[in-house]
Order: C-alpha cells, then sequence, then structure tokens
C-alpha cells in the first residue's frame, strides 16, 4: 500500500469549484473518449448516506488499455476496464477504483475542499491522523505535463478570464492570489502482487499526479464556459455529456463486456 495526500491550489472559490469540478470532469471524460476507449458512464443519480447527508452516486467504467505501458498490457486482456465509484457529498467525496481482472488492485482517494491555500495539515485527522504519508502540493501554474497533453490555451501562465479577470499565474502566485481555494486528495493505491506491488503502485501514483494537475487546469481554462452556470444548468450538461460520450464508448463494447464478466467468473 501507497499512500500520498495531494493539495491543489486554484484561483476560485469552493462555492465557484462546486459547478468548475462537475463541468471539468463531463468534458475531459468526453474528450477524452474515442474508438471505443475512454469513459462509460453506468450510473448518476441521488443518493443520500446518514453521515454525510445528501450526494450523488456515480458509477463509471474507464476503458484504457492503449494507455498502460508495455509491461502492463502485456498481462490484462484486449478489451481491459477500471470501474470507478464516486459519492459526492461536495465539499467532500469519496471515489474507489477497482478492476475484476486485478482483484489485488485498488485506488481510494478522499477528497477535501476548504478556501485556503493548502495550509490545513490537520485535515485529514480523522481518517488517517497517525498514518505517515508524503504530502505532495501540485502547481497548476508551473508544474510540467507531459508534452501529449500540453495546450497552450489550457496553460495558466497564458491563460486570462475574460468573466472573472483572474490568470495569467506566476511563480508564486499561491501566495497572494484572491480568491484561491485548495483541494486535498488522500490517495492509497494497492497493488499486493509480490514483485510487482512497488513498481506498479509508483506507476499508479504517477498517473494519478499527471490526471490531477490535467484536470485542474482545464477547470481553471475552462471557467468561461461554466462560470454563469448553476447547479441545474451544469446537471443538464453533465447529463448530455455522458449520453454523447456512452455512444463513443459503448457500441465497441456492448458484447465484449459481457464476455469478459463470463471470464472473470469462470476463473474465480
Amino acid at each position: 500500500m501507497l499512500l500520498k495526500e495531494y493539495r491543489i491550489c486554484m484561483p476560485l472559490t469552493v462555492d465557484e469549484y462546486k459547478i468548475g469540478q462537475l463541468y471539468m470532469i463531463s468534458k475531459h471524460s468526453h474528450e477524452q473518449s474515442d474508438r471505443g476507449e475512454g469513459v462509460e458512464v453506468v450510473q448518476n443519480e441521488p443518493f443520500e448516506d446518514p453521515n454525510h447527508g445528501n450526494g450523488q452516486f456515480t458509477e463509471k467504467r474507464v476503458y484504457l488499455n492503449s494507455k498502460l505501458p508495455s509491461w502492463a498490457r502485456a498481462v490484462v486482456p484486449k478489451i481491459f476496464y477500471v470501474t470507478e465509484k464516486a459519492w459526492n457529498y461536495y465539499p467532500y467525496t469519496i471515489t474507489e477504483y477497482t478492476c475484476s481482472f486485478l482483484p489485488k488492485f485498488s485506488i481510494h482517494i478522499e477528497t477535501k475542499y476548504e478556501d485556503n491555500k493548502g495550509s490545513n495539515n490537520s485535515i485529514f485527522d480523522s481518517e488517517a491522523k497517525d498514518v505517515e504519508r508524503e504530502v505532495c502540493f501540485i502547481d497548476i501554474a508551473c508544474d510540467e505535463i507531459p508534452e501529449r497533453y500540453y495546450k497552450e490555451s489550457e496553460d495558466p501562465k497564458h491563460f486570462k478570464s475574460e468573466k472573472t479577470g483572474r490568470g495569467h499565474l506566476r511563480e508564486g502566485w499561491r501566495d497572494s492570489h484572491q480568491p484561491i481555494m485548495c483541494s486535498y486528495k488522500l490517495v492509497t493505491v494497492k497493488f499486493e502482487v509480490w514483485g510487482l506491488q512497488t513498481r506498479v503502485e509508483q506507476f499508479v501514483h504517477k498517473v494519478v499526479r499527471d490526471i490531477l494537475l490535467i484536470g485542474h487546469r482545464q477547470a481553471f481554462a475552462w471557467v468561461d464556459e461554466w462560470y454563469d452556470m448553476t447547479m441545474d444548468d451544469v446537471r443538464e450538461y453533465e447529463k448530455n455529456m455522458h449520453e454523447q460520450t456512452n455512444i463513443k464508448v459503448c457500441n465497441q463494447h456492448s458484447s465484449t463486456v459481457d464476455d469478459i464478466n463470463s471470464l472473470d467468473k469462470t476463473s474465480t
């Protein structure tokens, strides 16, 4: 098991980001889905928890075979997906990733949002107070992203919002920018297979970090697209994007998913 805490600051408020993160996730999933790979939305509906109150439950299948390194592609099926389950009780969310083909693999993410610059060192005291972990700050303006994902229009150093006037972020922007909020993420990766555990867990954390950096950059770079939306507006946008994305992804997998599930049951 490898546990890390990520802190990603944004030039937004927590209330603003409630809309922005839903918009970003839907648009990003749609953009990344093509030729049978990407994100299929299986379920998205209101959910009530006795401790956290009203929220939204989402289940997705993430098809990503071509995005795996060669050593991983050698041991997984040609049609390979990870199941994502998320419980959104904003400003607190839980996300879990599992794979029926790899029962000893899982990712667990707990997220909390606060209006500060990542200065709350006790935010996860109730979840992991005495658990040793590395704290990693992610800077959406200055941290490098993989070259294949770079777009100048999504670079906070070059982008400036017409609706909010925010942007052109420079090194050290987190020290003085207002407004500012932080997305705190407690990420646990498990791959309990002897000989591969360390390599896989470290690789997954690298992928998670890249995804968090890219996603939060996009959420800010797309702010003028979602800033005037209400919650009803973004839920309708989310619904439409899910339908379009499922069409892009599901046609190729409509029969093969049942085959995979049958193989999983046979193997167990």
